[in-house]
């Protein structure tokens, strides 16, 4: 009887146990439960794992080879209620610090319980080029992410990064945001952009808006009509490029230059974003207009005829008229052997900022300016 009623005892108590120990879980299944069947949203699948309504969850996903492997960090936050997904890719230049640490920081920003829809976070796209400190490519093969999409699943390092976030990410956004600043050796002027096409005048109208309700200054149009990349039959090569060709409407970001952290160029792209989900009602609140955008519907790109030293004369933001001066380029011992003029009247976008540059290197890009429409 003794041993009955002990054995009794040890089994209510590990019951008792067990309950208290899994009721946190059980109080956040039920309320997940509730909240599906208040507002409809149903979890999320993503890399074989559901991520509950009002949730966050943290995936390191890995691509690669037997020999050679790298990992993407990618954050999911789903929303409380039923919306439209959106893509955010940061890092696709791994030395554009500003917008891996704006999205480090979005996470403690948005409120999965206040969020409609979901946000699909790609905090680092390229690790190994920010692990490596190397501008524009990934030194795992040589190769510009940027310029690699929508990628090959069986193709380098490069590019099987470029074929999952092609696949995995575009693919399952109604909506997507490419977010750059100016790499190590580029001073470069914060705007938004957005991809216009003669052919496809919804989704173009839809990035434009996009692009506004950020609060930038400036918006560049990048102009795609007739284009090779817009063919189905070429690359689409750039991460954003790629998410329009799918019929995504899609922006960029370009904030934050030299590769440096400045806490204003991460708080530009913080309150870009929230202003572009209050725009897209994926959270709430009013969204305020810059009343004094300037649009960039063509910009002149400026290279290098020699291998030397460039000296800047002007800075990004700087209006210049056309014939001024922006700089001039010296051989390795000082001797100049080129003078660099503007090639029309427009805003400095970027100019690099540091002092080495290669022949055909892009030194200068400005934009003209227009009246916001």
């Amino acid at each position: 009887m003794e041993v009955l009623i002990i054995k009794r005892f040890l089994c209510e108590l590990k019951s008792t146990v067990l309950w208290v120990f899994f009721r946190p879980l059980r109080i956040m299944a039920f309320f997940c439960c509730l909240c599906s069947i208040a507002f409809g949203q149903q979890p999320f699948e993503f890399e074989g794992r559901k991520v509950m309504a009002g949730s966050v969850e943290h995936f390191t996903v890995e691509v690669g080879t037997i020999d050679l492997k790298t990992t993407i960090p990618i954050s999911v936050i789903h929303g409380i209620k039923n919306g439209p997904v959106l893509g955010i890719t940061a890092g696709v230049h791994g030395y554009e610090y500003a917008p891996i640490l704006a999205g480090q920081k979005l996470l403690k920003e948005i409120k999965p319980s206040q969020l409609v829809g979901t946000i699909i976070l790609v905090q680092i796209a390229n690790t190994g080029s920010f692990l490596g400190r190397t501008p524009f490519i990934n030194p795992l093969d040589g190769k510009n992410l940027n310029r690699s999409f929508p990628g090959q699943e069986d193709g380098s390092i490069t590019e099987q990064i470029a074929n999952y976030i092609s696949k995995k990410v575009i693919a399952r956004s109604d909506y997507f945001v490419d977010m750059h600043s100016g790499d190590a050796p580029e001073d470069l002027f914060p705007y938004a952009a957005y991809y216009q096409n003669d052919n496809k005048e919804e989704i173009s109208d839809k990035g434009k808006k996009m692009a506004v309700s950020m609060g930038f200054e400036h918006v560049v149009v990048f102009k795609t009509t007739g284009k090779d990349y817009m063919r189905k039959e070429f690359p689409s090569l750039y991460c954003s490029a790629e998410a329009f060709k799918q019929g995504k409407a899609a922006v960029d970001i370009e904030c934050g230059r030299l590769g440096i952290v400045e806490e204003a160029s991460i708080k530009k792209i913080i309150l870009a974003v929230q202003q572009l989900l209050k725009s897209l009602k994926m959270t709430e609140g009013t969204f305020s207009l810059n009343e004094q955008i300037k649009v960039i519907n063509e910009r002149s790109f400026i290279s290098s005829n020699y291998t030397g030293i460039f000296y800047p004369k002007v800075h990004s933001g700087q209006h210049v008229e056309k014939g001024s001066s922006l700089g001039y380029i010296t051989n390795f011992f000082g001797e100049k052997i080129d003078d660099i003029y503007a090639d029309k009247s427009g805003v400095v976008l970027l100019i690099l900022g540091t002092p080495p540059v290669k022949k055909g290197e892009t030194l200068c890009v400005i934009g003209d300016l227009d009246l916001k429409e």
